[in-house]
């Protein structure tokens, strides 16, 4: 079976890093996967560019420009936004051509266009397109946040500060346009996601199946290392560690941790006591540290496995507080490293933790469940090997490969009926 994924690029961003990783574990199980991306800065063979340079810029360019003039040339919500009305003309790549099914991934900011997807489905190929957030089901945005207009009209879009049907409208028209004329079979990343898409106004009659990013499980060791110096780490405390790309990006919760721990240091000095914080990732406002109230560790960006493995086994608790999240990978990474999660529900979390068992899902923006949550986990007589097998079961590359070369197979059989029932 020959695969090839299309993602805007082969290392930026979370859907780059696991679609990556889906072309090696597929390729674990016989499958000829391969990727194509508009953005290569890494060296993998089976990672290559398609487009060239000057147009794929020229695509991003005219896509951004489109965007700036509809949003009343606000920077902020810039990138928060997409339409997929440029990209590249993958119809043509021959790695393309000679696929029997063609995955699509993250292919926004002037990867493809819709019209893109049209002339790849007339080559005859099964469309699969695996959704790492809500863009498919709704007109522009890539999180809803507390908007509901997905589910019926997207018009007057917070994220475009305009009124009345706008380019959300437009863009949401153009995608429904789309699904009534490709047949294309999406994957949600999580539950929550699906449950998303049933809600869309978009996507409430399409084949959607769920199947989970895939994780390099063996990379994490979950034995615990004691502290013995180790960054300064006290002995003696649960550590709760935290990481994101950059902690203060207003949906992860820095807010939400803030009031935790002031809420913990207020109400419950005993466990204050226990607990140390463990924080890595980029930060705008290095002053929002301070405000924190419990004693903390931060390591600024971590760009080695090696070294994000060894700060999760000197780890107890893994904490997210981000407000919404598709699948969060800081919590698998965690679990996989023997650490209870601890995690607010809007989301996908619910995939990952099994509430009061293998971890704690808290009220929705309640700091004060949060700290309830990291009682409970610091309570907990753990297993850590339990905890990282759980995540071994759920989400090991190879678990999740087989899912997708099921959906090929069925796929592609689906495709063989119909070639033949036109032929009679």
């Amino acid at each position: 079976m020959n695969v090839v994924i299309i993602n805007h690029s082969d290392t930026a961003g979370g859907a780059a890093v696991v679609s990556l990783r889906l072309v090696h574990a597929l390729r674990q199980e016989g499958v000829d996967a391969r990727m194509l991306v508009v953005d290569r800065q890494g060296i993998d063979v089976y990672a290559q560019p398609m487009g060239d340079a000057l147009n794929n810029k020229k695509n991003f360019l005219l896509e951004r420009l489109g965007i700036y003039l509809h949003n009343g040339f606000d920077r902020s919500t810039l990138f928060q936004v997409d339409t997929c009305t440029h990209g590249v003309d993958a119809s043509q790549h021959p790695w393309v051509r000679e696929a029997d099914v063609v995955v699509l991934a993250w292919v926004n900011q002037g990867t493809l266009s819709l019209k893109g997807i049209e002339r790849i489905h007339k080559l005859g190929k099964p469309i699969v397109w695996v959704m790492h957030d809500m863009w498919n089901a709704t007109g522009v945005c890539h999180h809803a946040y507390d908007c509901r207009k997905y589910q019926h009209t997207c018009q007057a879009c917070p994220l475009l500060g305009t009124k009345g049907r706008d380019l959300s409208t437009r863009t949401q028209r153009r995608k429904a346009a789309l699904y009534s004329r490709v047949p294309i079979h999406f994957v949600a990343v999580s539950h929550w996601l699906e449950d998303t898409c049933r809600h869309s106004s978009l996507m409430a009659r399409s084949q959607v199946s769920v199947i989970p990013n895939a994780f390099p499980v063996a990379d994490f060791d979950y034995h615990r290392l004691p502290c013995d110096g180790y960054l300064d780490l006290p002995a003696g405390r649960s550590v709760v560690i935290m990481g994101a790309r950059r902690l203060d990006e207003g949906v992860k919760g820095f807010d939400q941790l803030i009031a935790s721990t002031q809420h913990i240091a207020s109400h419950k000095p005993a466990l204050a006591s226990r607990l140390h914080l463990l924080l890595y990732g980029g930060i705008a406002r290095e002053e929002l540290l301070g405000q924190l109230a419990l004693p903390y560790t931060y390591v600024g960006t971590v760009a080695s496995r090696d070294m994000l493995s060894q700060l999760y086994r000197h780890s107890d608790i893994v904490l997210s507080t981000s407000l919404y999240e598709t699948l969060p990978g800081t919590l698998i990474e965690g679990q996989a490293s023997g650490c209870i999660p601890v995690t607010y529900g809007k989301g996908g979390q619910a995939d990952i933790v099994n509430h009061l068992k293998s971890g704690y899902i808290a009220a929705y923006k309640s700091p004060h469940s949060l700290a309830q949550g990291l009682e409970w986990a610091a309570d907990q007589p753990v297993s850590r090997e339990a905890l990282h097998r759980e995540v071994e079961r759920k989400f090991a590359a190879q678990a999740v490969a087989r899912q997708y070369i099921d959906l090929f197979e069925r796929l592609l059989h689906g495709r063989q009926q119909e070639l033949h029932s036109s032929t009679i």
